[in-house]
């Protein structure tokens, strides 16, 4: 399978990647679970080397399927995972949360759900307007140091948040909706990420009912 570069970093990742949040979240009746991690066993076999869950995908549940399911491929593969939500009491994640200390709970909670040491790809699941964006990329970068995660991403931001980011710590990745009939990005968030060198990982690519 033909290889991508996202960002300047050196994360390269096969041009077509699985999102798995399905897999245990969203849609009902939810797939049997056996069935799945043989599906990634599978995707893997086939040559796919990117994989993305969240957090909130479940919760939690999600992100201990995939890494129930890649454990055996330990550095062959790249996950991506995402923070930015605040648990609620009730079980419904509607409120953003990336305070830094949040964030770093988070990567502590995700790396053991993901049976790894090291989250390849961390993205910022929706910008949070009472978090400044440089504090969100401050936090990620101390994380990056520490060797507890390896790539910041951001997904639906928008240009001059990207922009804000990167200069704290470099975007690898922006996560955004994108179809034929879905290309708003086009307008100006891709001419950034052209010229900053962050790559570009479009989700629902074959449409999504909204």
């Amino acid at each position: 399978m033909q290889k991508r570069t996202l960002g300047t970093g050196g994360l390269e990742v096969a041009a077509l990647g699985l999102g798995c949040m399905g897999m245990s979240f969203g849609y009902t009746p939810l797939p049997d679970r056996s069935e799945m991690i043989s599906l990634i066993r599978k995707a893997v076999e086939k040559g796919v080397t990117f994989f993305d869950t969240a957090e909130v995908y479940g919760p939690f549940t999600n992100e201990e399927l995939v890494g129930k399911a890649l454990e055996p491929f330990k550095g062959r593969v790249v996950i991506a995972t995402k923070f930015g939500w605040k648990a609620a009491a009730d079980g419904k994640w509607s409120e953003l949360d990336s305070r830094p200390e949040n964030i770093r709970k988070v990567a502590e909670e995700s790396l053991k759900r993901l049976k790894t040491d090291v989250i390849d790809l961390f993205y910022q699941h929706r910008v949070d307007l009472n978090v400044p964006i440089e504090d969100v990329a401050g936090a990620v970068k101390d994380l990056i140091q520490e060797g507890k995660v390896k790539h910041f991403g951001l997904s639906e931001a928008g240009a001059e948040t990207i922009r804000k980011a990167h200069a704290i710590q470099p975007v690898a990745a922006l996560q955004s909706k994108y179809s034929l009939w879905h290309r708003k990005p086009e307008e100006d968030v891709i001419p950034v990420l052209e010229e900053l060198g962050i790559g570009f990982v479009p989700f629902s690519p074959l449409g999504k009912v909204s």
